[in-house]
């Protein structure tokens, strides 16, 4: 019997044959990866390039935006331009919880920034739609610091700006910014103003009824006048409502008796 020749021989192994044809594991006759591994792979490196990329983004926001030592004295020269009345004493216990669990629930425990939240905001920011997000500290840089303004890149300064007066100011000092600040439709900057001007009480007197319809009124101030839509204003009031149940602050009787109530309106 003929012996197998040796440059026969090797040439099988490199091809990755054994000396009986068949298919040996290497390099040649390796498997693919399925499409799914590699489409998994490749949105792993994308999620990373995307994380670094936001990092360096906010780096620079933070270096160029301004610093906020003077937000308290931009929220008075804010009230003043507007003749309008500051808080003071003790926050106004029903205001803050209907404030809170309707814009943001949160605030007790994030660093200026929900980052669930702020996750949508690629989106909205895209869409034009309004899909949420906005911490009180990002609404308060918004209006103290850009006027309100929505393009992207002032969305990613308020990231920053926000991340700032968090670091900077107490929770409590941040809320007495953001109600001072606040417009509440009809003329009314700020919720002493807005109590006195719709009810004729100060902001610390106000029923739960009174003071879960102010709240409404942040998201559009114009559009829930309950001066002049009462109608929408009502319905603005029952989102409230339903947030406080949501967040446990009043049970779903108490609310429904809230929402039966009279706000005893005093403006007009």
């Amino acid at each position: 019997m003929l012996a197998a020749h040796p440059t026969a021989s090797r040439h099988r192994q490199e091809d990755g044959q054994g000396f009986d044809g068949t298919m040996r594991s290497g390099p040649a006759g390796a498997r693919k990866r399925p499409w799914w591994a590699r489409l998994l792979r490749r949105l792993v490196a994308a999620a990373a390039a995307l994380a670094v990329l936001g990092v360096a983004v906010l780096g620079v926001a933070w270096v160029v935006t301004p610093g906020v030592g003077d937000a308290r004295e931009r929220v008075t020269e804010r009230l003043a331009a507007a003749d309008a009345t500051p808080l003071e004493g003790e926050l106004p216990d029903r205001v803050v919880a209907a404030v809170l669990a309707t814009e943001d629930s949160h605030f007790e425990h994030h660093i200026g920034v929900d980052w669930r939240g702020a996750l949508r905001a690629p989106i909205g920011a895209v869409t034009g739609e309004d899909l949420g997000g906005s911490t009180l500290d990002q609404q308060l840089a918004k209006n103290v610091y850009e006027d309100g303004e929505a393009g992207v890149l002032d969305r990613v300064s308020a990231v920053v700006l926000a991340l700032k007066l968090d670091a900077a100011w107490s929770k409590e000092d941040l809320l007495r910014m953001y109600l001072d600040d606040a417009y509440l439709g009809h003329g009314f900057t700020g919720v002493v103003d807005a109590a006195q001007g719709y009810f004729g009480l100060a902001p610390g007197e106000l029923s739960w009824a009174q003071a879960s319809l102010l709240a409404g009124l942040l998201q559009a101030p114009s559009a829930y006048d309950p001066l002049v839509h009462p109608e929408r204003a009502a319905a603005r009031q029952a989102h409230v409502l339903d947030r406080l149940v949501d967040v446990g602050e009043l049970t779903r009787a108490e609310a429904d008796d809230v929402a039966a109530e009279d706000w005893a309106l005093v403006g007009g």
